[in-house]
């Protein structure tokens, strides 16, 4: 799930900071915020395009791709077999596979590769918010300091910087979590 697309753009989390969009420090910021924001929901969230997967069959009718929202099923092949679409399966933007005409997919290992498009292109504003939110923290916060002091001024940061993440983060992690949202 690599990538170095940043879920929010460097000028809108520049607007909050007293740097360049192209300072070093800001992009590391927002490198981290994006890549914390993946791993939370397990998908790499912007626009991929024929993303092929080997995936196990469950024994049911319908699986769960592993990234959404789809928006393109380019081929399925079931033991090699090609399937055919509206026919042999169909499929959901929240990422179902479900078969047809009462046929499950098989309980077996690495059975289907399925290549699809998925992703937002745009970014959802409400991942870009909660990821600059967090990349404005991990811009400011020196790690592992909570209050820090400098002559008569202290600064203690919130619970977010302790936590690492905020009630918002969650909710939107929850919402974009394949299987738990859109």
């Amino acid at each position: 799930m690599a990538t170095t697309e940043y879920l929010a753009a460097p000028e809108d989390l520049a607007a909050w900071l007293p740097v360049g969009p192209d300072d070093p420090k800001l992009l590391a910021a927002l490198a981290a915020a994006s890549s914390r924001f993946r791993g939370a929901v397990r998908h790499p969230v912007t626009a991929v395009a024929a993303d092929t997967v080997v995936l196990d069959g469950n024994g049911r009718a319908s699986l769960l791709l592993p990234a959404a929202p789809v928006t393109a099923v380019a081929a399925v092949l079931l033991d090699g077999e090609a399937l055919v679409d509206g026919t042999d399966y169909s499929w959901s933007a929240d990422g179902f596979l479900r078969r047809l005409g009462g046929a499950v997919w098989p309980d077996r290992l690495r059975c289907l590769q399925v290549t699809y498009d998925h992703g937002w292109d745009p970014v959802p504003e409400d991942i870009a918010e909660v990821v600059i939110d967090q990349a404005r923290v991990l811009y400011a916060v020196k790690a592992g300091v909570q209050t820090l002091q400098v002559g008569g001024i202290t600064t203690t940061f919130g619970v977010q910087a302790a936590v690492g993440v905020s009630a918002q983060w969650s909710a939107a992690v929850k919402k974009y979590r394949l299987g738990d949202g859109p």
